[in-house]
């Protein structure tokens, strides 16, 4: 069965952007689940000639409250029209969270759900239809993530994701981040710390990240203080990383979201920046120009735009199918938000008229 829902939060009107910056159009973002409770943090991923698209409810801005539960929906006629909602977790005691997806080494969509209790640890789902999803993974960690985000492979590793550990609210050298490998096909993990004892303010959160071939690899994280987002980069498929910050700088607790697009080399990278701007924004780049001078990331530009609520709208995922990038986020004023995809075409070399 396939329901049309209407959009029930207020999007920011064009009239309200800075001049500066205002472009000709905005992309109207499509309605995955409308606003009746705290719809947020969604994973989009294309399976097969659809999308799934996954998001949590719960009533409010929380992670550990036992009626927050992980749900799904599927569209096969690019976000216009949705499936009717399934349950993907609701484990008794615990709020779920979804915080990770991708793609296995057979096409198979895996996903990773954070789940609080009296305790804290990371489920892997499996879907091959994004209706049923089959509980694959709950790995035993010696270092306890706040969350393990997006899945990849990388030639000579298998699949791979990347995590962060530490405190939200501590300054101190508490913070961490790494990687996780899988050479069974996500059966089992190897946990790895990339970098131990940060501050807060070198600590990258909610890494995205893309194999470029060759061994190299090109990740962004989300700043904690305000400052710029983080690019890591590795040039040995993943065994040893470099962190710097970027001139990526209109961000408010904005979580990243790469896309490579294979047919043209360029990198997109996806965020939605919080507060009053209330705006996705997207940056698009040849990864040679910033692989080793994450300084020289162009400028971003306005792609969709959303409610002007600090922790009530953003967490940009992206995906790609069919030429187009979709971008899941949600948006709205607790106790209700929506969550929403922007459906954009991807971008082309400047020299064949695109961004």
């Amino acid at each position: 069965m396939k329901i049309e829902v209407i959009l029930a939060v207020a999007l920011l009107p064009l009239a309200a952007l800075n001049a500066a910056e205002k472009p000709a159009t905005l992309t109207e973002p499509r309605v995955v689940q409308e606003a009746q409770g705290y719809n947020s943090w969604p994973m989009i991923q294309a399976l097969g000639g659809k999308l799934v698209c996954v998001y949590s409810r719960g009533s409010g801005h929380t992670i550990g409250e036992d009626a927050r539960a992980v749900y799904a929906r599927t569209s096969a006629d690019g976000g216009k029209t949705w499936t009717a909602e399934t349950v993907v977790a609701n484990t008794p005691g615990y709020g779920e969270v979804e915080v990770g997806k991708g793609l296995d080494a057979n096409g198979a969509m895996l996903l990773w759900v954070r789940r609080i209790g009296k305790d804290s640890k990371h489920d892997l789902y499996r879907t091959t239809d994004g209706v049923m999803f089959t509980l694959v993974a709950t790995p035993k960690l010696a270092v306890t993530p706040i969350q393990i985000t997006d899945v990849f492979a990388v030639p000579t590793v298998g699949l791979m994701a990347l995590w962060f550990a530490g405190n939200y609210g501590d300054n101190g050298p508490c913070h961490s981040w790494g990687k996780l490998t899988s050479s069974d096909n996500g059966a089992t993990w190897t946990q790895t710390p990339i970098e131990s004892g940060l501050t807060k303010a070198q600590w990258p959160t909610e890494p995205a990240a893309v194999y470029l071939g060759e061994g190299r690899l090109l990740a962004i994280g989300r700043t904690e203080t305000g400052a710029a987002q983080f690019q890591m980069v590795s040039t040995d498929y993943g065994k040893t990383w470099t962190r710097k910050p970027t001139n990526i700088a209109d961000v408010h607790a904005s979580t990243p979201s790469l896309i490579l697009d294979a047919a043209t080399g360029l990198v997109s990278n996806y965020y939605y920046q919080r507060g009053k701007a209330g705006l996705l924004r997207r940056r698009v780049v040849a990864p040679d120009r910033v692989f080793n001078q994450p300084l020289d990331w162009p400028a971003s530009e306005p792609v969709a735009a959303g409610s002007q609520i600090t922790f009530d709208a953003g967490n940009a995922n992206a995906t790609a199918l069919k030429g187009t990038h979709y971008i899941a986020f949600y948006s709205g004023k607790a106790p209700d938000t929506a969550v929403l995809v922007a459906a954009l075409p991807a971008p082309k070399p400047p020299h064949s008229g695109g961004h």
